[in-house]
Order: C-alpha cells, then sequence, then structure tokens
C-alpha cells in the first residue's frame, strides 16, 4: 500500500477501533476507474470493535439508505459510493446521516467530481452543518507511476514488458488503474501472445469500457459543440483553447461556448493548466474513429496549418496532419523536413522511424523516393536500428529509375549498415564495392567514403594488404574530391589502421583528427575516427593513453549526435575493464548493455564476449558457452577478428579444462586460420597462448611451433605490448608442455624435464612482469601461476605425486590445473631436498599471491584451482594429529570451496578436475555442504551459501 494511500485509511481504522472516538468523515473524489470504490472495499475490510455496524450505499442504484436513526445508538462505519448519481431525495437523507455521526462512528463517500452537478459541491447545496467534534477529510487515489504500471503487466500478462512498453503504457492511460487492467486484458488475448513491445501496447486499441464513456459523454454535448471534442480527438495532445478552436472550424466565440460546455460534461479535461484534451489520452482514438470520414479530413487539414504556425514547428505531426488530410505533396514536403530536423538534433530513431513509414508507401512518386531514401540511410548509418531500415533499402536500390548518384549513396549507406550495425560482413562488403563504383566519377567524395570503410580491417575476410590497397584510392579520392568532411573520414580511417597494424605514427594522425570542428558531418567522422583508434589501442594494451582517446571520442559522438559510436565505445570500456581488473559490477554493466540494444544485438557483441569471459573466470561455465556464442542472436563466426579471436580463446580454455582436448585443438585451428589470414598480428594476443596448448596437448606439436613462430614474426618489432607479453605467454606454454615426463626416467632425462621446466617457469615470470606493467591483474596472475607451478613441478621428486597435478605433460596442462587425486588435500607432494627448499618456498609464496589476486577479482575457479595446487605442495605441518579436523556443524575450507564451484555451474568432474580430486570425494564434499546448510538442492545451496556470506 502506498503512502498516500496509507494515509486515507488510517484515520477511519483508528475510529473503528475504538468505539468512543470521536467521529470522521473521508470525501474520496476521482475521475471514472482510480480506484474509488476499491478504497471503499478496503475500509469495508477494516477491522472494528464487536458492535461496529457496516452499512454499503451506492447512490442511484440501492434505493437510498436505510433509516438513519437505526444507527445512531452503535458506531457505524458508512461506505457510500457513486454520489454524483444521487438525486434530490438521497442527498437530503445521506446529509442527515452525516449531520448525525456521532462517536465512534465514519463514513466514507466516493464520487466523480467531473460529473458532480454542482462542481466542488458533493452534497449539493445548503453547506453541511458538521458536527462540531467531526474529522472532515478528502482523499483523491493517484494514479499508478511506471513501476506499479510495471508490476500490474507482470501479474497480467505471462510476458515481460520492456521499459519502453511499460512507459506507454503509463502514457497511453494516464496512470488509471481501471484502464490499465482493462488494456492488460486486451493485450493478454493477443493472437499471437503478447511479446512486451511498445509497439503491441500502441496497436491494442482502446478497451470498450473507456471508449463507451467517453463516446457517451461526447454523444451527449448538442451537435454545435461536439466538434471541439472531435478538434481535441484529431490533435491526439492537450492544447491551447485557441488552437483548439481554430481546428475545430468553429469561430472564437462559438468554440469557446462548446469548450466550456465540453468541460462541464468532462467530455475534455485540464490535464495541464491552460491546455485542454482527454483526461486519459487513451480515449482520443475512440473519438476520433467516430468522427465522419469527411470531416474528420478538415479536421485534419486545419490541425496541420494551426500547428504549422508553431514555433518550432512540430514537423512530423503536421506531415502526418497532412497525410490523414489527404494532401501528398505537403505531406512529403513536412515528412523531409522533419527528417531532417531530427538528424540535426540527434534524433535519428525518430528519423528513421518516420521515414521507413514513408517510403514503404505504395505508389510513392520516384522523386519523392530518391529525396527521402538517402536522408533515411544518413540516419540509420549513424542511429542504433537498422534491421528494417536494410530491408527498406534494398528494395529501394533495385530500382532503375534513381539517379545513379543516389543509388550509389544510398549503396554505400547500405553497405556501411550490414557491417557496422548487422553483421553481415560478406553482403557489406560487396555493396561497398559496387557502391566505391558507381560513386567514383559522380561524387568522388562518397566513394571515398566507400573506399575507407573497405579500408579497415576489422572485419574477416580479406587480408591486410587488400585494405592498404583500398586506403591509398580512398585517399586519392578525397584529396580530389575537396570535400572536407570525406577528407576526415580518410583520415579517421588512416588512424584507425595504422593503429591496428601498431604503427607508431597512428598516435599523431589521430591527434589529426579535428575534435573541434563545428561542422557537424565533420565532427561525426572525428567522433569515429577517436573511437576505433581508442578500441584498436586497447587491443594493443595502451589502457591509459586509449582513455584519453575514448573520452574524447564519446564526448564528439555525444555533441554531434552519432549514437552508434557512443556506443561503440561503451563496448571499447567494457573491453578496457575487463583487462584492466575494474571487474566489480561489471557484469551487470555488460547485461545492461545487452539489453539496451536488444533490437540490435550485433553493437553488444563486446559485451557478449567480456560477459563469457568474466563467467569462465567464475566457474559459470555453462553461461559462458552461452555469452560466448552471442547467445544465439548471430554466429560467433561473423564476429569481428579480434573479439572473434578472444572470444575462441575463452571457448578453447573452457574446451581444455572440461578435458575436450581435441574439441580444442580443432577450434585453435579454425580461429587461427583467421587471424593469420587477416595478417593483424597483434589480434592474436587473446588466442595464442591457448592455442598452443590445444595443440601442444593434443599432441600436434608441429602446429603449436608454427603458432609460436607466425606470431613472431608477424608482430616483428610492432609495439603492441599486450601482444608481445602473450606471445612470451605462448613461449612459456610451449616450454611447459614439451618438457619430457619425468616419471621412470634416468637422471639425464629427470634433468632435461627440470630444466626445461624452469626454462618455461623464467618465461611465465617474464610475461608476467609484462602484463603487471600494463596493467592487466587477471593474466598477471595466471602467467604467474604457471611460473611457481613450473617451478614447484621442477622441484618435485620423481615418483612422490599422488597422481599428475603438476598440469605439466600432455596429459594435464598448463592452464587447467588437470589431474586427479583420491583427496589431494590430505597428501602433500615432497619437495626436493635442501639446495631447492628457498627456491620451492618462494614459489608457494607466489602461489598463494596469486590464489589471493584472483579472490580479490572475484575469479572463484582460477582461486579454486590456485589454491588446490598450493594443497598438493605444501609439506604436511608437524605436531598435526591424525584424521581430518572437526569443523562440527559449519562448512570446512574444502567443503565451502567445492560447494561455491557447484553453485557457480561446474559438475562434479570439473570440480574434480580443478581441485586435484576424485569426483566421489567431490560428491561427499557437496552432501555435507547440503546437509550443514539444510540446503534441498544445488540451486537451494546458492542461496544458503549467499545467505551466509
Amino acid at each position: 500500500m502506498n503512502e498516500a494511500r496509507g494515509s486515507a485509511l488510517r484515520p477511519l481504522a483508528r475510529v473503528l477501533a475504538d468505539g468512543r472516538a470521536e467521529p470522521v468523515l473521508l470525501f474520496v473524489e476521482g475521475p471514472a476507474g482510480t480506484g474509488k470504490s476499491h478504497l471503499l472495499q478496503e475500509l469495508a475490510d477494516l477491522p472494528g470493535t464487536v458492535d461496529t455496524v457496516r452499512v454499503r450505499w451506492r447512490c442511484g442504484a440501492d434505493g437510498g439508505p436505510p433509516d438513519g436513526d437505526a444507527h445512531r445508538r452503535a458506531p457505524t462505519l458508512w461506505l457510500v459510493d457513486d454520489v454524483h448519481r444521487a438525486d434530490e431525495d438521497e442527498l437530503r437523507r445521506l446529509r442527515r446521516v452525516l449531520e448525525g455521526l456521532g462517536p465512534g462512528s465514519a463514513a466514507a463517500v466516493a464520487y466523480r467530481p467531473e460529473e458532480l452537478p454542482v462542481p466542488g459541491l458533493p452534497l449539493g447545496g445548503p453547506p453541511l452543518t458538521y458536527p462540531s467534534r467531526l474529522t472532515v477529510l478528502r482523499h483523491r487515489p493517484a494514479p499508478w507511476d511506471e513501476e506499479r504500471v510495471r508490476r500490474a503487466a507482470a501479474e497480467a500478462l505471462e510476458a515481460d514488458c520492456t521499459p519502453e512498453a511499460v512507459r506507454r503504457l503509463r502514457e497511453l492511460t494516464g496512470g488509471v488503474p481501471r484502464v490499465v487492467v482493462d488494456l492488460l486484458a486486451v493485450l493478454g488475448e493477443r493472437h499471437p501472445p503478447f511479446a512486451g513491445t511498445a509497439a503491441e501496447v500502441e496497436a491494442a486499441g482502446v478497451p470498450a469500457r473507456l471508449a463507451e464513456l467517453v463516446l457517451s459523454r461526447t454523444h451527449a454535448l448538442s451537435p454545435a459543440h461536439r466538434p471541439v471534442v472531435w478538434a481535441a480527438a484529431v490533435l491526439g495532445e492537450p492544447a491551447g483553447r485557441d488552437e483548439l478552436v481554430a481546428v475545430s472550424g468553429l469561430g472564437a466565440a462559438a468554440g469557446g461556448d462548446a469548450l466550456l460546455r465540453a468541460l462541464e460534461t468532462a467530455a475534455l479535461a485540464e490535464p495541464v493548466e491552460g491546455r485542454y484534451g482527454f483526461a486519459v489520452p487513451l480515449a482520443a482514438p475512440a473519438v476520433r474513429a467516430s468522427v465522419p470520414g469527411p470531416v474528420r479530413q478538415d479536421l485534419h487539414g486545419r490541425a496541420a496549418r494551426t500547428l504549422s504556425g508553431r514555433q518550432p514547428v512540430p514537423w512530423a505531426d503536421v506531415a502526418e496532419h497532412h497525410r490523414a488530410a489527404g494532401d501528398t505533396r505537403r505531406w512529403l514536403g513536412a515528412v523531409e523536413r522533419a527528417a531532417e530536423s531530427a538528424a540535426a538534433s540527434g534524433r535519428h530513431e525518430q528519423a528513421v522511424a518516420l521515414l521507413e513509414r514513408t517510403l514503404a508507401t505504395p505508389g510513392l512518386p520516384p522523386r519523392s523516393r530518391a529525396r527521402l531514401a538517402p536522408l533515411l540511410a544518413r540516419s540509420a548509418v549513424t542511429g542504433l536500428r537498422s534491421d528494417r531500415t536494410v530491408e527498406v533499402l534494398a528494395q529501394i536500390v533495385r530500382d532503375t529509375s534513381l539517379p545513379p548518384a543516389v543509388r550509389g549513396e544510398l549503396r554505400l549507406d547500405l553497405g556501411l549498415m550490414l557491417c557496422n550495425q548487422m553483421g553481415r560482413f560478406p553482403e557489406g562488403w560487396r555493396m561497398l564495392e559496387i557502391a566505391a563504383a558507381e560513386l567514383r566519377e559522380v561524387r568522388p567524395g562518397l566513394a571515398a567514403r566507400a573506399m575507407t570503410a573497405l579500408s579497415s580491417p576489422y572485419w574477416p575476410g580479406s587480408p591486410l594488404d587488400v585494405h592498404r590497397r583500398w586506403l591509398a584510392e580512398a585517399t586519392a579520392a578525397a584529396d580530389a574530391s575537396g570535400d572536407e568532411p570525406m577528407r576526415t573520414a580518410v583520415l579517421a580511417g588512416r588512424a584507425g589502421l595504422a593503429m591496428s597494424c601498431a604503427d607508431p605514427g597512428a598516435w599523431e594522425l589521430a591527434r589529426e583528427l579535428p575534435a573541434e570542428d563545428t561542422d557537424p558531418a565533420c565532427a561525426r567522422q572525428a567522433a569515429r575516427g577517436l573511437c576505433n583508434t581508442a578500441d584498436f589501442a586497447v587491443w594493443l594494451g595502451f589502457y591509459e593513453r586509449a582513455e584519453d582517446l575514448l573520452a574524447a571520442g564519446s564526448d564528439l559522438s555525444a555533441r554531434s549526435g552519432a549514437p552508434y559510436t557512443e556506443y561503440n565505445a561503451l563496448g571499447t570500456r567494457l573491453l578496457q575493464e575487463w583487462w584492466t581488473g575494474r571487474w566489480p559490477g561489471l557484469a551487470e554493466r555488460c547485461e545492461d548493455f545487452v539489453a539496451a540494444t536488444a533490437d540490435m544485438p550485433f553493437i553488444a557483441s563486446d559485451a557478449y564476449v567480456v560477459r563469457g569471459l568474466l563467467a569462465v573466470a567464475r566457474g559459470d561455465w555453462g553461461e559462458a558457452v552461452s555469452w560466448l556464442s552471442q547467445r544465439g542472436t548471430f554466429g560467433t563466426e561473423k564476429l569481428p577478428v579480434p573479439l572473434g579471436a578472444t572470444a575462441a580463446g575463452g571457448m578453447i580454455r573452457l574446451a581444455l579444462a572440461r578435458q575436450e582436448v581435441e574439441a580444442a585443438a580443432e577450434q585453435a585451428r579454425a580461429a587461427w586460420a583467421v587471424v593469420a589470414g587477416k595478417g593483424v598480428w597483434p589480434w592474436a594476443a587473446e588466442l595464442a597462448p591457448w592455442a598452443v596448448e590445444a595443440l601442444a596437448r593434443a599432441g600436434d606439436g608441429t602446429a603449436a611451433h608454427a603458432v609460436v613462430r607466425d606470431f613472431s614474426r608477424g608482430l616483428g618489432r610492432s609495439d603492441a605490448p599486450a601482444a608481445r607479453a602473450a606471445l612470451i605467454w605462448s613461449r612459456a606454454v610451449l616450454a611447459e608442455t614439451e618438457a619430457p615426463e619425468r616419471e621412470g626416467q634416468g637422471g639425464r632425462e629427470v634433468r632435461e624435464g627440470r630444466d626445461e621446466l624452469l626454462r618455461a617457469a623464467e618465461l611465465y615470470r617474464e610475461a608476467s612482469a609484462a602484463y603487471a606493467e600494463l596493467p592487466r591483474p587477471y593474466t598477471r596472475a595466471l602467467t604467474a601461476e604457471g611460473a611457481a607451478r613450473c617451478v614447484l613441478a621442477a622441484h618435485t621428486r620423481p615418483g612422490a605425486e599422488s597422481g599428475t597435478g603438476t598440469g605439466a605433460g600432455p596429459e594435464a596442462g598448463p592452464g587447467t590445473g588437470a589431474g586427479v587425486e583420491p583427496d589431494a588435500g590430505d597428501t602433500a607432494a615432497s619437495p626436493d631436498p635442501a639446495p631447492e627448499r628457498p627456491v620451492t618456498l618462494a614459489a608457494i609464496a607466489e602461489l598463494e599471491d596469486c590464489a589471493r589476486s584472483f579472490t580479490e577479482l572475484g575469479a572463484v575457479w582460477d582461486a579454486a584451482r590456485a589454491r588446490a595446487l598450493l594443497r598438493t605442495r605444501l609439506p604436511a605441518k608437524k605436531g598435526r594429529p591424525p584424521g581430518r579436523p572437526s569443523h562440527a556443524d559449519e562448512l570446512s575450507p574444502r567443503e565451502a570451496e567445492v560447494a561455491q564451484l557447484a553453485v557457480s555451474g561446474l559438475t562434479n568432474r570439473e570440480i574434480a578436475t580443478t581441485l586435484h580430486l576424485s569426483p566421489r570425494t567431490v560428491e561427499q564434499h557437496i552432501a555435507r555442504a547440503m546437509r550443514k546448510t539444510g540446503a534441498l538442492s544445488r540451486r537451494d545451496l546458492a542461496h544458503r551459501l549467499g545467505a551466509s556470506s
């Protein structure tokens, strides 16, 4: 119950609870459907004394109240509804009841103020003689806010409403409870079932109860007065008196009289001071549909002329009125001006929606299509939604009557949308190639823009040399055109290509971008260049320097009205936060990003991948696969090259952790072929270490060596810190996986294996130091863990281990913690003799530091793996009594660890692999955890652990 409603009930509740309390009269006023009768029912259900009498009375229907004198001796609660319908006799008897209220009695009187015979006087005149000790209160039920509407929708419908749908529900109904409930009932009967969108809410129509009410009030007016209500229905929103009268066509005097009469009969209301319309906006369509067609057309024509006098002119509304009036020429002219105005102010979604509807109209004159289609394409390229636009433009470009320059411009924008917003790169590439050829002679500036798009290496397919050739052609075409925005576009392309290839000159090119240009077209191209360059800098590992570019690009995107570029910058920021360890709230930010771009999921591909990588680190492996595969919204093979390589690295790591080695190797080969085919080697950084491990563990050492060799040659001397650290990491993985097995070997083989492991440890340390400098705390900890793992393996006596928990060798990879023991937590491997003891202690300390780092980041799975490895290496504590320590009803550290991994989604076998345990031991730990917490299932265990944390 909200506070306002509670304040209305409390005074009457106090009276009913105390038979000697002074009487209370509560007037409950509100338009139809606002919940007055519901409030009376709540009052009827209030507890009272054993002597309290409750009397319900509905005016105009129940024939009036019983004799009031019969209730003077006992405390009475009078609940009187629909007082606006009371006749003189009922009012006289009601006044007598209220004047005679005694101690312990109360009354609630409900009415519609707009239907009272005497405005403001629910009981008529003369004034009521109130008893001196009577408390008189007034309550007006408030309309529902968006949150209350959302809850009502959730209760009434099976589908979840989008925030836009809830907002539209609230706007159309005015929050009037009865109308909300009726409209939800209409939506609940839809076929196909309601999917929760705002468009479905708008198309639902007017509920029958509301239509009947508003039409009866309109019909109650004389024919001479109805046009003012019709005018309000045609305008569809509250309007000033002069505008309303002008649209009605009645003239000043007659129109003024009609407006007064419409207000008196509640056919119209004054929802905003000085502006008149319907109390419930959804009522307008019902009245508009009742107006005869020719009359309605005249009203729309006058509405268009009237609104054209506003400043600024609402061109979209003017266009709609011209269309409804049948004036095609003026309609199309207003549409063009509305689209230009919306685009100039950054409202690209509004421009796109208007132009899509217009261009979809059959029989549109060819010249109009040629003028409007480029406007649609420009706004769609800059904005966020383009799915329907792509289909509209794809049909238009087939029109052979279009001028070549117009068709080429449409192909350019269509190609950009297919590549950038839809992820349909092969189609987009072909469209851009055709556009470049069509525009080369007639519009060289636009041709340069198409060529610049073809110069971007971001997408899978053509090798780097092809993109460089296109950039050279774009530069020449832009210089020849003299078109400054296109020159800026080419400069943005040059900066992006240089940064992606780790060319040191990229930073100077980025500084040349005109961030302060006042020309919106130049500013949008500069914003694109800054954001793209920042994105490529983040992939290289220049996190601090990228931050400045990203801030400047985001600000310029917002100022120049480029929402698509703004969202790209948001995706880049998510990647930056992942790598630099800013994980608190990152999963939620990713999910919010995905939800905000639900209509265009490809834009959120960065968020999908980051969310998936977080799930891997946390042990949410089922969720990880879903997120890394883009939740089925589009194929991962369509991802940009660096993002696809990163997602593939995550999937390969997950397959290795699950001991699906052959599958991991196949994924590695496929993903590596894409990166190698592109030739932008810094983009291999997030794939290479996992690809090397997968291939080596699958026994394909030749391919693993080839990956390291190609990666090294491709990088050359380029300044790419993240890729250089990844190259060292890859070499460390290769050295670790190639260390000879020490079990059963002679002295020479043992020494060779130890030397190889120590070389791997040194490479891991070098990689860890490089990642620390970037900084990248997660990968720093992963590589530091690798160094400690190799040192401990090198300084452990052969034959002393209870299993293959070192992670070394082809069966137990370096990044997985593979290998199973009966219960490794109770068995320690034996370190080598005294000379190596300081080394092993240092490695143990390093591993403990890694476990802490993983825990601080929230990498549950990694922390558990590091702690499990620690337990297999720590010597048994002296003086410890035999047997296990008792933890009574509290979870032991091991039980808590196993339980945490279990609720994150890992199977028993996956937990066993991570913690060096047998599946049977894991099963026992989970059973004990459930018994101690009282959990009934793994899902329940998650709630119990959350409650105790």
